[in-house]
């Protein structure tokens, strides 16, 4: 059987981070936005009014839910991103928590909202655990999450440059497969292409969506030199001058009994 667990993540850097980024996220986060409205598409005929937006970051979903006719509850691990959501009154209620222990009731939601953020758990079953026990029967668990063969070109670039690890490893589709395996469930796989006018601009983009690498037991990598960057460029595709980047994401389902 394949492990469902990997490298246990360092959760208070995690926060740190997103906290860092908070007043600049909307700016740069164009591919989260993008990626996830396809999740919040597959949803639009969902009954029920309490969804919980679990990761929600600054906010962005929580409000289109609200938009929707939905009580929003809005988590986040990061303090700093829940005070960005806040200030735009994008939901009903504002917890600072970990999905990996929610303190909410059983079957207290009629949908559970998880867009690229279940990826900063170390065990996927516990997050989707989780989700699932707060849900009531009959609702949903959706949620996305990068897989293996994401930011690809970039991880080939970095293994020229030096032998640091600098991108997390991403779980396979089997082995989100394996565990949704005690749920109902649907999941479909997507690949997003994307292109950037400048080296600059496809590292901006790539914060906060799960590919730093902040591990327990492990400093995050400091600051790119000017020599690596040099390399990165030196050695990265180019397409018509462009950057390209590859995302493989999963979007699932597990239907509540």
């Amino acid at each position: 059987m394949t492990s469902l667990t990997t490298t246990p993540m360092n959760k208070q850097a995690i926060a740190h981070a997103f906290g860092r980024a908070a007043k600049n996220y909307d700016n740069i986060a164009l591919f989260q936005q993008q990626s996830g409205q396809h999740l919040f598409n597959c949803l639009s005929a969902i009954p029920g009014k309490k969804v919980l937006d679990a990761g929600c970051g600054t906010g962005y979903f929580s409000a289109q839910w609200q938009l929707a006719g939905k009580r929003v509850i809005a988590l986040d691990l990061s303090a700093s991103m829940l005070a960005i959501a806040q200030q735009k009154q994008a939901a009903m209620s504002y917890i600072q928590a970990d999905m990996e222990r929610l303190p909410l009731a059983n079957e207290s939601v009629d949908l559970c909202f998880s867009h690229l953020a279940i990826q900063w758990c170390s065990n996927l079953s516990t997050p989707l655990s989780e989700l699932y026990r707060v849900t009531k029967k009959g609702g949903v668990v959706a949620f996305s999450t990068l897989v293996d063969g994401s930011l690809q070109e970039l991880q080939q670039c970095w293994q020229k440059v030096d032998n640091n690890r600098h991108i997390n490893s991403f779980m396979t589709f089997e082995q989100i497969k394996q565990a949704c395996r005690d749920w109902p469930h649907s999941l479909e796989q997507r690949c997003w292409h994307l292109t950037y006018p400048t080296f600059a601009c496809l590292l901006q983009s790539i914060k906060g969506i799960g590919a730093t690498y902040l591990t327990d037991g492990r400093q995050q990598q400091g600051l790119m030199t000017k020599n690596q960057l040099a390399k990165l460029v030196d050695h990265y595709p180019h397409i018509n001058q462009q950057f390209p980047l590859t995302y493989q994401l999963v979007y699932g389902m597990l239907y509540r009994e």
